[in-house]
């Protein structure tokens, strides 16, 4: 492969691993009013908050980082507004102070805040419109978690890169992926003339697994970890897998004011992408060579796969995250390119049924099924064991299976969606 292309996919995880700080949805939110709070320069006295139904969905039941423990959409604005600095992105309140949730508390309980469904097409959207006086700042966010794309003060853009193809914040193109050529780039590149993606590889590392250990030894959300970790009928590596993985979620889910590195827009499934892998290779001794390659297996893998699934969706990203994970532990294994194939596969074909009701403490949990899956799907391809096509969705070949996948999860549980939010808001 030439180092043109190799390019090309070092741009992708440069691009899709970034640092984040407790779940993105809240985290968007934050940033958005943030963002709008400092054009308008003052405290609002009214806040319109327009939010997408996945936006809605994920951002209802989890708690903010970074603020006691409180939950919802209005702390996340308020805290935005009151200490957030957008200056530092996905780690907008990294700097939040016990006196800043005091302040948004009363912002919440002065009944400032407005939500709407926003009626757009896109999946992923904030819009905050904060007012003060006879002033109006509105903020939009669309299609990536940290890409604020307009901005308004009293009715004049002055902001726009909704249509402007060489912004950061635009997607990388992924359509060339395939798990053969992912194999192929993860076999070949030439990591020590790629310190970027080393470095980025090294943050991913180090991030995740140190909110797996604060997960293990503090409480957070159901305690997932401290379950499976505690009580486990055995005590062996696939329940330290499942233990180390689902106490960083714990934490997330449990408002941990610690960054994880994300994949794909989601802090879960960058934690579920990485830990496995990461807690295996410990396992086996593998060099950090080996470790950085299993991860790029595992991380595009997981970005191959949302491409066609999509960043927001009645999917549970778990599940997509999950079978990543188990292709990175089985290029550890030495398993090759066929039997990996046959993970995937195996994998997406067992558990790709689960919904995603939002972010809660219950996502560690699917987090804990969803590798139960992968490993066993990984002991299928060892003997070269794999479903095969017309197996329900399981398509001719494995590109077509993960396309099946992305269809019924894009295109087939959109009324799902809709109802699980339905639910979720009493509606």
């Amino acid at each position: 492969m030439e180092d043109s292309k190799h390019c090309k996919y070092e741009e992708i995880l440069l691009n899709d691993l970034q640092q984040a700080l407790g779940c993105t949805e809240p985290i968007a939110i934050a940033l958005c009013a943030a963002k709008a709070k400092s054009i308008l320069g003052n405290i609002p006295s009214k806040v319109i908050l327009y939010c997408s139904k996945n936006i809605i969905k994920n951002a209802n039941s989890v708690t903010v980082p970074n603020s006691n423990g409180l939950k919802g959409i209005e702390v996340a604005a308020a805290l935005g507004i009151v200490g957030g600095n957008a200056d530092k992105n996905l780690k907008v309140l990294e700097d939040i102070t016990d006196n800043d949730i005091c302040e948004a508390k009363k912002l919440i309980n002065n009944k400032i805040f407005t939500l709407e469904i926003a009626q757009v097409p896109n999946l992923l959207y904030v819009r905050t419109d904060l007012f003060f006086e006879d002033n109006l700042v509105s903020v939009e966010l669309s299609d990536r978690h940290s890409n604020i794309s307009k901005i308004s003060k009293n009715g004049e853009l002055i902001y726009d890169n909704s249509s402007d193809e060489s912004s950061n914040e635009q997607e990388c193109d992924t359509s060339f992926l395939s798990v053969e050529n992912i194999i192929e780039f993860a076999n070949n590149v030439n990591l020590k003339e790629r310190k970027k993606l080393t470095d980025r590889l090294d943050l991913q590392i180090n991030c995740n697994s140190s909110i797996s250990d604060e997960g293990l030894s503090g409480r957070y959300g159901a305690g997932i970890g401290h379950v499976i970790s505690e009580n486990s009928f055995d005590s062996d590596l696939k329940s330290k897998i499942k233990a180390a993985t689902t106490a960083a979620s714990d934490a997330r889910m449990g408002g941990c004011g610690l960054p994880v590195v994300i994949n794909s827009g989601s802090g879960n499934q960058g934690i579920t992408t990485s830990l496995p892998v990461i807690t295996y290779a410990k396992h086996i001794n593998a060099s950090k060579d080996k470790l950085y390659r299993a991860l790029i297996v595992s991380n595009l893998i997981g970005i191959h796969q949302k491409r066609f699934i999509g960043k927001l969706s009645a999917f549970c990203g778990a599940v997509s995250a999950g079978a990543g994970a188990g292709c990175g532990i089985a290029y550890l294994m030495g398993l090759n390119t066929e039997q990996i194939g046959k993970v995937l596969v195996n994998t997406l074909a067992t558990s790709g049924g689960i919904v995603c009701d939002g972010a809660k403490p219950s996502c560690a949990a699917k987090i804990a099924i969803a590798l139960d899956n992968a490993f066993l799907a990984i002991d299928m391809a060892k003997n070269n064991i794999v479903f095969e096509s017309g197996d329900g969705i399981v398509g001719g070949s494995i590109e077509k299976t993960i396309e099946n996948i992305g269809r019924m999860a894009s295109l087939g549980m959109k009324n799902t969606d809709d109802e699980i939010l339905n639910i979720m808001i009493g509606k």
